[in-house]
């Protein structure tokens, strides 16, 4: 139980309280903040987290909030950028957005009573004291670029503004872009093993969605809910999801055996916001479910054959004009006639047509991958549902980009991208999101079409000409994808969705023409884009040889026969023997054949990643063939 009073503790620093002044008064008023830490976030979406005493910081602030700190570039995912005989990395504090503190509820301060706080300040990185490079630095240049170019667009083509509540962009005061992801994990309690079998009933009975939670779960739900408005977040649920399986009371009194999914959800904030908000309240979540003895995982699929984990992202535009009023650029000017302003179907277009180069900051791990399967509510096609009726809003689960309106509000237009999980590098989805959206805006409005033109195109049929969008692709469906479609049609209609990371990666290679939406401006570089590519493979290769394929070894271990020989059916002998087979054939060398294990490893070393990712997906379906085997063998076991 945290019995800690939270009014005497300090949970925000606002961006308007950043004078020196103020930073010392609150700081020497909170005792119980002890250290301080700069957050860079990598290339990789990794966060630095170092611990600054205090005082130290107190007497060298002004040096430390000009200057920073420095760091070992080499040891961040940096590369071809920060190498190891160029490695000065320095961590300079951004005093635009708020700066949170984070307490260690396990180590209380003697003198006050309450937990050890450090003071997190987000930062950008900077390489070689001139070179700005980071993710940070990239959705902030992104939302500068983004805002410098819509209002020009607005001014050059001024026939939008009669699809708008605004009479020219010399009414506008200030662009605004919107952000807010919803955070979905799964919560254990430690060293249980998954039982998918009833994992799988549970979520097919639908035993689990939103309901009643309880015992130590609805305990650290209730308590991470109160803490996070605490910290200003505003949050406006929390449920449970629809994995997980009913916990059980054990005979000390205690719930064991938790396995559950759940939700948060909170407010949006400005772009840049949204994605610091979400690192903050993800380490509360974890620190405070650890609190009553539960592990967290943020992975996209911590458990095969069950629902995994998204994070899904909404975005929108909104602007603020000069008498004050606030008028989303999404709305149309009647929403009973039209799904979206000229200016909200050009962002969506420009989402639709750049998702290949989009995806990959999206989904960069093997773990992503393992949640974008057809049938688990994971969209994997390049779709999206507007509903079937302006009157009727679209709650359509299975396509990639959803949009999400309210008739009557116009305020709450926005998309919402239904791909990211709670490891995507948030800031990359975010700055790559809007510059996407930038390309289809500029398209739309410099060919000046109206929301009935766009309408159109977006639900163009397959071979149809359009001014933007491909002629042999559809974008708009109001089916269900999975049920409505073969996996044939789905791979024609809506692009062959890439089943592997190096398969996604690839997308820069074969895709050159619509990197360009990043580079405006120098968003991001060329080396920049070089850098990530490098990143995202060097994770993907050595995830998969030194991690992926020791784990499959286990899983072949663990397969082992059962059955005895004097009492057992002809079924039981030939189903061993086929599970036999398969161990084999995937994990076992003989001087005839090479495993399938082997394979994938020399493959890597020799870094012919195209023969990696195809025999990492035949694995993947021959490991998914014994696990399903040895359940059935198992079965009919007495």
């Amino acid at each position: 139980m945290l019995e800690f009073n939270y009014d005497k503790m300090l949970f925000t620093i606002p961006a308007e309280k950043h004078s020196k002044e103020e930073i010392t008064s609150l700081l020497k008023a909170h005792p119980e903040i002890r250290f301080v830490s700069m957050v860079g976030i990598d290339l990789g979406g990794n966060d630095t987290d170092e611990r600054i005493p205090v005082k130290l910081f107190i007497e060298k602030m002004d040096n430390m909030l000009q200057h920073g700190v420095q760091t070992d570039g080499s040891s961040v995912v940096l590369p071809k950028i920060a190498q190891l005989n160029n490695a000065k990395v320095d961590i300079i504090p951004d005093k635009s957005v708020n700066w949170y503190v984070d307490y260690n509820y396990k180590n209380v301060d003697r003198e006050t009573g309450l937990p050890i706080g450090t003071l997190r300040i987000p930062a950008f990185l900077l390489h070689n004291d001139t070179n700005e490079v980071g993710s940070r630095v990239i959705l902030r240049d992104a939302i500068k670029n983004f805002k410098e170019d819509l209002i020009e667009l607005i001014r050059e083509n001024p026939y939008v503004c009669e699809h708008l509540p605004i009479n020219s962009a010399d009414d506008i005061d200030e662009i605004i872009l919107t952000s807010a992801t919803e955070l979905e994990f799964w919560v254990k309690t430690p060293d249980d093993e998954a039982d998918r079998e009833q994992l799988s009933t549970a979520q097919i009975l639908k035993e689990q969605y939103w309901k009643r939670t309880a015992g130590p779960v609805r305990t650290a739900l209730e308590e991470t809910l109160i803490i996070l408005d605490h910290y200003g977040f505003e949050v406006e649920m929390g449920h449970k999801e629809v994995g997980g399986v009913k916990a059980k009371m054990g005979n000390s009194g205690k719930y064991d055996h938790v396995m559950e999914q759940l939700e948060i959800d909170w407010k949006y904030a400005d772009a840049m916001q949204a994605a610091d908000n979400e690192n903050m309240v993800k380490y509360v979540v974890r620190d405070i479910f650890r609190c009553y003895g539960l592990d967290v995982s943020f992975m996209a699929k911590p458990v095969p054959g069950v629902a995994g984990s998204g994070a899904h992202t909404h975005m929108g535009i909104a602007v603020k004009l000069k008498n004050g009023k606030m008028v989303n650029l999404f709305s149309p000017l009647d929403p009973k006639a039209d799904y979206l302003s000229p200016i909200g179907f050009g962002a969506l277009a420009g989402i639709l047509k750049n998702y290949e180069v989009i995806n990959p900051f999206v989904s960069s791990t093997n773990d992503a991958f393992n949640r974008l399967k057809p049938g688990f509510e994971a969209p994997i096609c390049i779709v999206t549902s507007l509903g079937r009726s302006v009157e009727l809003p679209s709650r359509n689960r299975t396509v990639l980009v959803g949009l999400v309106r309210d008739i009557s509000s116009s305020m709450a237009t926005r998309f919402e991208l239904r791909s990211p999980n709670p490891r995507s590098n948030t800031y990359l989805v975010i700055a790559a999101g809007y510059m996407a959206m930038l390309d289809g805006i500029k398209a739309t409005l410099e060919a000046k079409k109206t929301s009935a033109d766009m309408l159109a195109s977006i639900s163009k049929k397959y071979g149809e000409a359009d001014f933007y969008l491909e002629k042999n692709r559809e974008y708009r469906s109001e089916n269900d994808v999975f049920d409505e479609y073969t996996p044939e049609d789905r791979d024609r209609l809506f692009g062959r969705a890439p089943r592997t990371v190096w398969e996604n990666i690839n997308a820069f290679e074969k895709y050159p023409e619509r990197l360009e939406i990043f580079k405006r401006d120098d968003v991001m570089t060329e080396l920049v884009l070089e850098s990530y590519k490098e990143a995202t493979i060097h994770q993907w290769a050595l995830e998969l040889r030194n991690r992926i394929l020791p784990n499959t070894m286990e899983i072949l271990r663990k397969c082992r026969k059962k059955h005895n020989d004097n009492d057992c059916t002809n079924y039981d002998v030939a189903g061993w023997m086929h599970i036999a087979e398969l161990r084999d054939e995937i994990g076992r060398d003989s001087l005839e054949r090479t495993s399938m294990i082997t394979r994938i490893t020399e493959a890597l070393d020799a870094e012919a990643y195209d023969l990696a990712s195809d025999l990492q997906v035949e694995c993947q379906k021959m490991v998914s063939d014994l696990r399903l085997a040895y359940a059935m063998y198992e079965k009919n076991l007495f």
